[in-house]
């Protein structure tokens, strides 16, 4: 696709399908009510869920949101990069209310994709922008998927994210950092470098921060069972790797045991065994550890 297509549908509030190091996203002028509203429409995602604010570097993000010392400094490592902060607006942050559904905090990073960078570099505003799928569905990893989910619009073919998984979400509009949704930036990483403990995975509170915290996300359009260690009638497996499971209906996320290779698959594997072939999913048993807290975490909300 054309950039001149792309910049011409940003420029007038129109969303557009960009490719980054995590997911595809819906990306939209984030100073904009109209734009934004779109990404909700398309998506038919509630308007209580926030979204993801785009930015170039630390420098564009500090016109938005009260970059902490912390942040700082994981951003000096980290960005760009998978990594999200949940910061303190500015007084008169001029990011649309409906992107931080209202909120006093905006959800925002720095991607670390060229085709995404030379979009927000080549535009005078940041880009709200979700992953390009239904809500409650499963993420994009390949243009492909925008345009099977959205047959009319405009996409930048970026080709296979690298990553395939959604960004770490590091809440640090408080006193202690926490982590409101996993990723590929662990919180041993994250704590390393601060030099203090953070807190893991917090969903308790009744107030959504940031996205990925809704109970049921990411998910196939038929059931998912977890910790399998056999596979039932009508299942397909989604395995990890090796085992002694006999079927002839399986995806193997990763047959060496690689958490990083089963990160990057797990989405596309599941939209491909989400064929409407099978009654349910099988999925073997991920280790809990490192980058596997991601990927059980996503395993999680699609299993509900």
């Amino acid at each position: 696709m054309p950039f001149d297509t792309v910049f011409l549908d940003l420029k007038s509030n129109k969303p557009i399908g960009m490719p980054t190091e995590t997911v595809y996203g819906l990306a939209a002028n984030a100073l904009s009510n109209e734009a934004v509203s779109r990404i909700y429409e398309l998506k038919k995602r509630p308007i209580f869920n926030p979204l993801i604010i785009h930015v170039t570097d630390i420098s564009q993000a500090e016109k938005y949101v009260i970059f902490t010392d912390d942040a700082k400094k994981l951003a000096d490592v980290f960005w760009p990069g998978p990594l999200t902060f949940v910061l303190n607006k500015k007084k008169n942050c001029p990011i649309s209310d409906l992107a931080s559904a209202g909120l006093e905090t905006l959800a925002i990073r720095s991607p670390n994709h060229n085709l995404a960078q030379k979009i927000l570099k080549s535009i005078d505003f940041p880009l709200a922008a979700p992953s390009a799928n239904i809500s409650e569905s499963i993420s994009p990893t390949k243009a492909e998927h925008v345009s099977s989910a959205f047959p009319n619009l405009t996409i930048l073919d970026g080709g296979p994210c690298t990553q395939g998984l959604e960004s770490t979400i590091l809440d640090l509009s408080g006193k202690t950092p926490s982590i409101l949704r996993p990723g590929t930036i662990t919180s041993e990483k994250i704590s390393n470098i601060l030099g203090k403990d953070i807190n893991k995975v917090q969903n308790k509170s009744k107030t959504i921060k940031s996205p990925g915290q809704l109970k049921r996300h990411y998910a196939p359009s038929i059931p998912v069972r977890l910790n399998a260690i056999d596979i039932k009638k009508g299942e397909i497996l989604l395995s990890f790797g090796h085992h002694n499971i006999k079927t002839e209906n399986e995806l193997n996320l990763s047959v060496k045991g690689n958490l990083r290779e089963a990160a990057a698959n797990l989405f596309s594997y599941l939209r491909q065994l989400d064929s409407g072939l099978h009654k349910s999913i099988a999925v073997m048993p991920i280790p809990k550890t490192g980058l596997g807290i991601a990927i059980n975490d996503r395993l999680t909300r699609a299993s509900f």
